[in-house]
């Protein structure tokens, strides 16, 4: 153990997870994994919410999302089940002109399918008449296919000196299409939490670092990857409150780490986990390996929604692990304001400064890797 171990509970050390996160009594399993689960079927917990037990499917919010890194921008794709609707969403942000292009199709909850789990071929994909999203997941072998496409109606932002980034939101809309299709690689450990949003109610995430291999075409251009493309594979399973808000940072690609340009990616988020210290998400990837992370707090200058042309967010922790300054350029904004379900979701992109440090003490500095974050507000 290092000399920054003792600030790491026992409760973060991942362990051999069970056949199935939910017993034949619906009760949930809580802690850190060492790998995947079989079965997920959150929809079986018991009482994981105030309301009846029908209601578990309503209540649930499902996903499968990645972020991959290229040399002249980064995508985000996410196929994604609400329960009252699913989702296709494609998001690029381009580094060379600062201008994020957002892709985003409602569908019904029926026609979107979540993979059971992420191993043996399992799939989780969605299609509508302008786009679709489709994993092919293979993680017991480090594995996992990614391909999709989006055109038609995209909310196209730049930096805006004027107007925040939510006032011009409406005067932001063109025509643009997207396609892409990659192969993924494991570079590390797997980051597999299932973390306590209430007493029998759970917020499970899987995140694992990729190198990534294939090509993506934005408005005809075509981008192929390097040796430096990498992505990162978010799945997500959880009830979250009615009254919810997350905050979340990450990068990927390469390093500099003691003079030799590797593979790096962390994850930082903050959520409503009962326990920050025992329950969170919070790791540094290394080639090979993995180191974990302390709970962090988020602050902002200014404000996401006050957002025109610069933002700073500061992302730190109690013992000098983390301390980053996130340097925002450009910013995509969904906003959702309905009579059953409220979002106010923006997703951020920009460069980091700072460093991180693994237990041992070791200091990474991080100085102009790629940086791209959330802020969510949810209402539901």
């Amino acid at each position: 153990m290092g000399e920054f171990s003792k600030f790491i509970d026992d409760k973060r050390r991942a362990v051999e997870p069970p056949k199935s996160m939910v017993d034949e009594k619906g009760k949930v399993v809580f802690g850190t994994f060492s790998r995947e689960f079989e079965s997920m079927d959150l929809v079986k917990a018991k009482k994981p919410t105030a309301l009846p037990n029908c209601f578990n499917r309503l209540k649930l919010t499902l996903w499968e999302a990645s972020e991959v890194h290229l040399k002249n921008g980064v995508l985000l794709a996410v196929v994604c089940d609400m329960g009252i609707f699913g989702k296709t969403l494609n998001i690029f942000y381009d580094k060379r002109t600062k201008r994020t292009y957002c892709w985003d199709t409602n569908l019904k909850s029926k026609d979107t399918q979540i993979a059971p789990n992420l191993i043996n071929g399992s799939i989780a994909e969605a299609h509508t008449p302008v786009s679709f999203v489709k994993y092919v997941n293979n993680f017991q072998d480090g594995k996992a296919e990614l391909s999709g496409k989006h055109e038609g109606k995209c909310l196209i932002t730049s930096p805006n000196k004027e107007k925040t980034a939510v006032k011009a939101i409406k005067e932001n809309y063109g025509t643009a299409s997207i396609s892409y299709n990659f192969s993924l690689t494991r570079l590390s450990d797997p980051c597999v939490v299932s973390i306590p949003f209430g007493k029998n109610r759970p917020l499970y995430s899987q995140k694992d670092f990729f190198k990534a291999e294939g090509s993506l075409i934005i408005n005809g251009e075509e981008m192929l990857t390097d040796d430096d493309a990498t992505a990162i594979i978010d799945d997500h399973r959880g009830y979250y409150p009615r009254k919810a808000h997350y905050d979340w940072v990450t990068t990927m690609g390469k390093c500099n780490v003691d003079g030799k340009m590797q593979y790096l990616a962390f994850n930082l988020t903050r959520n409503q986990s009962i326990d920050q210290e025992k329950y969170n998400e919070n790791i540094l990837w290394l080639e090979g390996k993995s180191s974990i992370l302390p709970p962090v707090k988020f602050t902002r200058n200014p404000e996401t929604k006050d957002f025109k042309d610069y933002a700073e967010w500061y992302v730190k922790d109690e013992h000098d692990m983390v301390n980053l300054t996130f340097k925002i350029y450009s910013l995509n904004p969904m906003i959702l304001h309905t009579g059953i379900v409220n979002i106010d979701y923006y997703v951020t992109f920009g460069e980091l400064e700072g460093y991180l440090r693994d237990e041992d003490g070791k200091k990474y500095v991080l100085d102009g890797m790629l940086g791209m974050g959330e802020d969510k507000t949810l209402l539901l």
